[in-house]
């Protein structure tokens, strides 16, 4: 269907650490974003990424070695800068990673002509400050999306030396949020954080992300049977990364405390392997790579729970990408969360999961108890997950909402016209 909005025709570049291959995260959703700006030509996408390392914090092996490349992913231009990849998170490694973004974007900018509008995802801060440099230097828009705040990050996530840099990465913050021409925040808790770093709220626009995998399509039990859970067992995932904001010491210690629920931790990230060395001898509590893209649906649905965990520290510094997956497989989630944060605040919206104390084994233990003991309350609990997905999640919603805040972007600040290299 051709684009009929303002950004129709122009050429955009997209600055996004993580994009494709990458499978969780913000990745899927700036390559969503990319590809559906790029399909049939629409609009002449770039995207300025790094190299694919998210969530097992280990530079892909296909890009071993890879200093700058360029490539065209489904019609999108993707230009791959190199940057340091910290195995494990301190303020400091976290500190140098971001500054080797900023150093490969500053030295090898994207080869491309003139944009006509410049979106950030943040949050980098290193893609926010190179996205606000090359906008600026062309005079055009500036849109940064706010996925995560970097300075809340620092303080709530637990990484050592996080205090002290907090300070730091809000000052960045505010300075790349302040030089918006428009700011996307994908939940409204970021908003009032957003406002007090000085943008005008009439600036701020709410763009959720979405659901952005397929629903389940074969039989649970098959794949049950498939990975080897037992039918008769009550089984607990958690999937995504596996860092310190998530806390899940708490499924390990779960484990520990019920040999009777067996609780699967699928994914990757730099807290993985001391979570195995926690967990060392519990017969009930393994550990999944990342499932594929095609078969990631139905193993969220051959589950009987799905666990979302966070520190009780975590507030209002991000929104779980999982949670969105999580909703449209269809099973009851149980939310090990603080209850005044936006994670809770949107599984209590969705009716789909229910929410315990964060850190405490016990509590998610009786919950999932709860569950397994009515199958049909969890069966309805579970079933309002695609509902509300289909009501405020679709795909098709997520991308009209990005591509309305660029079209508006570009009305509210139109590029320079002329000759385009």
């Amino acid at each position: 269907m051709p684009e009929t909005g303002t950004a129709a025709g122009r050429r955009v570049l997209l600055v996004s650490t993580n994009y494709a291959p990458e499978q969780a995260g913000i990745g899927p959703y700036a390559t969503q974003i990319a590809e559906h700006w790029a399909a049939g030509g629409r609009i002449e996408t770039h995207v300025l990424a790094g190299i694919p390392h998210y969530p097992a914090w280990r530079a892909d092996p296909a890009y071993r070695g890879v200093w700058r490349r360029e490539e065209t992913r489904a019609g999108v231009r993707v230009h791959r800068r190199r940057h340091t990849v910290p195995p494990r998170q301190t303020a400091v490694r976290r500190a140098l990673y971001e500054a080797s973004i900023l150093a490969g974007g500053l030295l090898a900018p994207p080869r491309m002509g003139r944009p006509d509008a410049v979106v950030a995802q943040l949050p980098s801060l290193a893609g926010g400050v190179l996205g606000a440099r090359i906008a600026g230097r062309h005079g055009v828009p500036y849109v940064p999306v706010v996925q995560d705040l970097m300075g809340a990050a620092a303080a709530q996530s637990g990484i050592r030396g996080g205090d002290r840099a907090a300070a730091a990465a809000a000052a960045v913050e505010r300075r790349v949020l302040g030089r918006a021409t428009l700011v996307g925040v994908i939940h409204e808790t970021f908003t009032d954080r957003v406002a007090a770093m000085g943008v005008d709220p009439g600036r701020i626009r709410l763009v959720p992300n979405w659901s952005h995998v397929a629903r389940p399509s074969r039989p649970r039990a098959e794949t049950r049977a498939r990975l080897g859970w037992d039918a008769d067992r009550t089984v607990v995932l958690h999937s995504g990364n596996m860092g310190l904001k998530q806390g899940l010491e708490v499924l390990v210690g779960a484990a520990r405390a019920e040999p009777g629920v067996d609780i699967v931790l699928m994914g990757d990230g730099n807290q993985r392997e001391r979570l195995q060395g926690l967990g060392r001898g519990l017969p009930n509590l393994r550990f999944l790579p990342p499932a594929g893209e095609a078969e990631f649906p139905d193993v969220l649905a051959a589950a009987d729970v799905l666990a979302v965990t966070q520190r009780a520290s975590v507030l209002d510094m991000s929104i779980p990408s999982k949670l969105t997956s999580y909703f449209a497989a269809g099973r009851p989630v149980v939310a090990s969360v603080a209850g005044e944060g936006g994670t809770a605040g949107e599984v209590r919206r969705s009716g789909a999961g229910v929410l315990v104390p964060p850190e405490d084994p016990d509590a998610l233990l009786d919950a999932v108890r709860k569950l397994a003991a009515d199958p049909a309350a969890a069966e309805a609990l579970g079933a309002r997950g695609p509902v509300y997905v289909d009501a405020h999640l679709s795909r098709e919603a997520g991308l009209a909402r990005i591509t309305g805040l660029l079209d508006e972007a570009l009305e509210t600040h139109p590029s320079p016209r002329g000759p385009r290299s």
